[in-house]
């Protein structure tokens, strides 16, 4: 039996690719997810997979996939959808970004404020992640699960496990603070109670709670936000699309460049084995996809994009697994020195 832990970004709705990746994962006999590290719709993915998996093993993890992406939007009036549905994910992107209701509601988010609402907010989450059995979720038993989210007040990240995950973690973990209202949760370390918006900020998301000398040596990462784009961005759309990007891969990157500057110490000698935790280092991505897709795409979840996102999702996870699968255990298939060099 092979262990791997799970690191899953957060990219709202292009989530479903994770979704695909999952469900693909869940094909392997052979393969255990020891822990999960989420962000936004990773904190979402993880926490359905961990409740799954408590509650009847892998169909129920399965099971409890196909519901989360359900009451997000994936199964509707197909009928509605039958038009676009021929369409490459490019031009349903490019269809969505530059149609008037988009182009209305993403005005309107720059100029008016989640708390200028006053009583009429409501975060349209909350009726998603309400429906978890968090009883599973912060269960002993199943993969150890980790959700981040970003203080307000400090800048810091916080990491919700165990019995803190809860529908305001998991809530915090997706809040776009131009969308919604900061999530308010207490915090025993500065025994106040901390605002909190989304955890890409900081982390998208966090590897640090993966290295702990209980857990495998392999982190497989579910890269959902592109790393690189060729052509430099020129519309308004394109330019923030590309803003939202690099700040939330911004993180990830800093944590792989610790642990290649480790993992190169440890080469050289100037660290002995067992000083540092060795870290294997995969990843999990379709970037032509992603490059196609844009910010109405993740805020949007449009039932035909989502579909084709899971199925990229589980084409991705097996490309994965027929080249590296028995890479697990034994070393890194992302090269990290070339990444940074």
């Amino acid at each position: 039996m092979k262990q791997i832990n799970l690191a899953l970004q957060g990219g709202g709705a292009h989530g479903a690719f994770t979704w695909g990746v999952l469900d693909r994962l869940l094909d392997e006999e052979d393969l255990e997810v020891a822990a999960i590290t989420g962000t936004s719709a990773g904190a979402l993915n993880g926490a359905a997979f961990k409740s799954g998996m408590v509650h009847a093993g892998r169909d129920g993890a399965r099971e409890c996939l196909n519901g989360l992406w359900k009451r997000m939007g994936a199964v509707g009036d197909m009928r509605i959808a039958n038009w676009i549905s021929g369409m490459e994910p490019a031009q349903i992107a490019q269809a969505m970004e530059y149609s008037l209701p988009f182009s209305v509601a993403d005005t309107w988010s720059r100029m008016v404020s989640p708390y200028a609402y006053g009583p009429f907010y409501h975060n349209p989450l909350t009726s998603v992640v309400d429906r978890f059995n968090f009883d599973e979720i912060c269960a002993d038993e199943g993969p150890q699960l980790f959700v981040c989210a970003t203080c307000v007040r400090s800048g810091k990240i916080r990491v919700f496990t165990g019995h803190e995950v809860s529908t305001d973690a998991i809530l915090a973990s997706a809040c776009l603070p131009n969308l919604f209202q900061a999530v308010e949760i207490f915090d025993p370390e500065t025994e106040r109670t901390e605002a909190y918006w989304d955890g890409g900020y900081t982390g998208n998301p966090a590897l640090y709670p993966l290295f702990n000398d209980d857990l495998p040596d392999d982190v497989v990462v579910v890269n959902i936000n592109p790393l690189e784009r060729d052509e430099v961005p020129k519309t308004p759309q394109q330019i923030q699309n590309r803003i939202n990007e690099i700040s939330f891969n911004s993180s990830l990157f800093r944590e792989l460049r610790a642990i290649n500057f480790v993992q190169r110490l440890l080469k050289d000698g100037k660290l002995k084995a067992g000083e540092m935790s060795r870290v294997l280092v995969h990843m999990i991505a379709d970037n032509d996809l992603m490059n196609s897709l844009s910010v109405a795409t993740k805020t949007v979840p449009n039932p035909v994009i989502l579909h084709k996102l899971k199925k990229a999702g589980r084409e991705a996870a097996d490309r994965f697994l027929s080249e590296h699968k028995e890479d697990l255990g034994e070393r890194s298939t992302v090269d990290l020195p070339a990444m940074f060099g």
